[in-house]
């Protein structure tokens, strides 16, 4: 049920339509809509009706404080609620009581994303206590985790690429601070370089993991993050990906099975500026294991590596999620949205090589509570799925829902203890 009219203000989103049109069904519902354009990318994506920031990143604060209390702002939609302008930005919304809304990619995957209050991960509002999480999956219908929508790489990566290079302009916005790592233009080339290698990293990562299998050794896996990922920066200890790496491998050279093997598995998205077979290789000949750490590189699927080993170990990836699913010890070296007794091995990482498995009854109310309160089914980048986002988002910014059980009021999730 529609609530009074709302007053919304939009900041960076996913690099597609979604906003926009999000924006447009609530402005047909009777609610005021806002947009502040930080650079030339978010007007490429957004249209003309918005307000454009071009000055420095230390008077945002001043700026985005007088444009919530001018326009009276009832809420705050936005992506990646650790980019600096979004902290600023959410700090300034949450001392004035006004309702935040983040958006991302799902926790479930493929064609699940998430809207939560506050924030995602460690930030995330979801509560951490077991039988909290099973008085939620009560309240939400069993999950039909079955594919529904396709998402569009090529049109994500054409869309991705005008983005970031339109921002790099010097004009108009001549003082906009980029979050990402690493320069658009090498980070394009190596993705660029990574695709025409792709095949054959793929048949070689699926020969290296049908050979284990077939040797019938105990696996354990490493699934790695893309290192321009904020849940890596805001959410662990970890500078980059080869501190994690290096610590689970020595981990695993003292404690694991002496007949095991360690899967590094990179991400599908790394974009090879660094060269993670020597790297890895480094590690592993460094902690007198190399013959039995395994890099899989290419476009490898995540479901047979899991089938196959007996723990995953991560920063805290949305694959641990998958893990958990699939029956699978996970260890979260980072804060995670899953590092919940009953679900993750939450002792000392030396300890994960024979933890036991996760609690499968708590596992099915996990998922079952996360599809229902933090997601809406659909995709950023290809119609049908991207229709289907925006309706259901619509429809829980209208009601005031987010965060909460299918039908609920609006202060169920927040009442929860965490």
């Amino acid at each position: 049920m529609s609530q009074a009219p709302r007053r919304f203000l939009f900041l960076q989103g996913p690099i597609s339509p979604f906003l926009a049109q999000v924006a447009a069904g609530l402005r047909a519902r009777g609610h005021g809509v806002h947009r502040i354009n930080l650079c030339l990318g978010d007007r490429l994506f957004w249209g003309p009706d918005a307000v454009d920031y071009r000055g420095r990143f230390e008077d945002w604060t001043g700026f985005v404080a007088d444009f919530l209390d001018r326009h009276a702002i009832t809420d705050l939609v936005l992506l990646g609620e650790q980019r600096p302008y979004h902290r600023v930005a959410i700090a300034v919304a949450q001392a004035r009581g006004i309702a935040v809304t983040v958006t991302d990619f799902g926790y479930l995957r493929p064609d699940w994303i998430v809207l939560e209050r506050d924030g995602m991960g460690a930030e995330s509002r979801f509560p951490r206590d077991p039988d909290a999480i099973r008085a939620l999956a009560a309240r939400c219908p069993p999950p039909d985790l079955a594919r529904r929508f396709e998402d569009d790489f090529p049109q994500q990566a054409v869309w991705d690429v005008t983005f970031h290079l339109a921002s790099l302009l010097p004009w108009p916005f001549r003082h906009y601070r980029r979050w990402v790592l690493d320069h658009p233009v090498p980070a394009y080339l190596g993705t660029a370089l990574q695709l025409l290698l792709r095949k054959r990293q793929t048949r070689r990562a699926a020969d290296t993991l049908a050979r284990l299998r077939a040797a019938g050794a105990p696996l354990y896996c490493f699934a790695m993050q893309m290192e321009n990922d904020y849940s890596v920066r805001a959410y662990s200890d970890f500078a980059d990906n080869d501190s994690a790496i290096a610590l689970t491998v020595r981990s695993f050279a003292q404690h694991a099975p002496a007949t095991s093997h360690l899967l590094v598995k990179v991400h599908p998205l790394d974009p090879g500026l660094k060269r993670w077979g020597r790297r890895v290789a480094r590690i592993a000949a460094a902690a007198g294991v190399e013959g039995r750490v395994h890099l899989l590189d290419g476009a490898l699927a995540m479901t047979p590596v899991l089938e196959a080993c007996r723990a995953v170990v991560t920063i805290n990836s949305t694959v641990g999620i998958g893990a958990i699913a699939a029956g699978r010890t996970v260890k979260a070296l980072g804060r995670a949205l899953y590092d919940i007794e009953g679900l993750s091995w939450r002792g000392p990482l030396d300890g994960v090589w024979d933890a036991p498995p996760p609690d499968p009854d708590l596992a099915a109310d996990f998922i079952r509570a996360i599809a229902g309160c933090l997601h809406v089914r659909g995709v950023y980048y290809a119609r049908p799925g991207l229709d289907a986002a925006v309706a259901a988002t619509v429809a829980r910014l209208d009601a005031g829902t987010v965060g909460e059980p299918p039908g609920d009021g609006v202060a169920a999730l927040g009442g929860v203890t965490q």
